[in-house]
């Protein structure tokens, strides 16, 4: 049995996935067959996914890597210092990427969910 996938993890990607795009739905079954195999080490929150491809077939996002959703992550004080990216490869999900563009504002996983709650 899978570990549960970490709560800033699943809340991000319900946010991201959201909707009837196609692509979308099909990503979507595949949350229950996803692990967090890794996250980076700078704390940002990025997290690199394996999916059980024998239990879920491939979105019709097409071959390669895509970058199937992205939210721009907004502070409370109106500012835009990064964003968040969800990558999928060869239709799987292949990784979620916290992005900054700012030296002055902490950008991290939270910040995203509190972005895409709001």
């Amino acid at each position: 049995m899978r570990d549960p996938l970490p709560a800033d993890v699943a809340e991000v990607l319900g946010a991201l996935l959201g909707g009837d795009d196609p692509v979308h739905v099909a990503l979507r079954d595949q949350v229950p067959h996803l692990c967090v195999y890794g996250r980076c080490e700078c704390g940002c929150g990025t997290a690199y996914f394996g999916v059980d491809d024998t239990a879920v077939g491939a979105a019709p996002s097409g071959p390669g890597t895509k970058v199937v959703a992205s939210a721009t992550i907004r502070t409370e004080s109106g500012g835009f210092p990064g964003e968040v990216v969800l990558f999928a490869q060869a239709g799987y999900l292949s990784w979620l990427e916290v992005c900054s563009w700012s030296d002055d504002v902490e950008v991290t996983l939270a910040v995203a969910q509190r972005t895409l709650r709001g």
